[in-house]
């Protein structure tokens, strides 16, 4: 155990200190200018092709069909949590629906 006198010294020494964290809610982060976020999909330049599916190493997207098959209107369904944000379906969907 350290002595109190030395805990009462570093004690103080942080009160002057800059916090080692940022105040999120209120300071907005800078990001990187690689960051991706997110995955965008638009349901109007979508043809179904699912080559993004195909592409996807986390297997963390579906494309579903919507309504008749006359609409060809489909739906993508992301699972975020198993998504490692590697960006392979963008790039390999040739319609630029992601």
């Amino acid at each position: 155990m350290r002595k109190p006198g030395k805990m009462i010294m570093e004690v103080l020494s942080h009160l002057f200190k800059k916090p080692a964290t940022i105040g999120y809610p209120f300071v907005k982060p800078e990001l990187p200018g690689t960051f991706r976020g997110q995955i965008r999909f638009i349901t109007q330049k979508c043809v179904g092709c699912k080559l993004c599916v195909k592409d996807c190493p986390a297997e963390a997207i579906s494309i579903t069909q919507v309504g008749p098959k006359e609409d060809k209107r489909f739906e993508a369904t992301f699972l975020l949590d198993q998504c490692m944000y590697c960006g392979q379906c963008v790039e390999s969907c040739n319609k630029e629906a992601l």
